[in-house]
């Protein structure tokens, strides 16, 4: 953030529930494990059906990404400079614009368990 004075703190996210307002209700058992991922995402594109089961919170360097809910088909759109938190057990997918879409994701995870989980119906035609 070029603009902030040398020092300063910028809270980005301060979040007990995800970006669909499911309360967050616990960590995973076992073993803390924190992951921070950087993940580039190409324009015009969209990620498979997915979940998590752990909470995590993604930051937008570049580009636009819209959050589609499975389920009820609720979306959100997120830009460069936002933060976001995931929700968890929940199927959703991402959708890129024009443009590529640059994010620091950060996991709260245990030792052993998959950042996300594949959807189950994931051959199944939805667009």
């Amino acid at each position: 953030m070029a603009d902030e004075p040398e020092g300063s703190t910028t809270l980005l996210l301060e979040a007990t529930s995800s970006w669909n307002d499911v309360k967050y209700s616990a960590y995973p058992s076992g073993r803390p494990k924190l992951t921070t991922v950087r993940m580039t995402i190409p324009a015009n594109s969209k990620l498979h059906w997915h979940k998590h089961l752990m909470p995590n919170a993604a930051y937008f360097v570049s580009g636009e990404l819209k959050v589609e809910e499975r389920e009820t088909g609720r979306t959100a759109t997120y830009h460069a400079g936002q933060a976001f938190a995931e929700s968890i057990d929940n199927v959703h997918r991402g959708v890129t614009g024009k443009e590529p879409v640059v994010a620091i994701v950060a996991y709260a995870g245990a030792e052993g368990k998959a950042l996300s989980v594949p959807s189950a119906n994931e051959g199944v035609a939805d667009d």
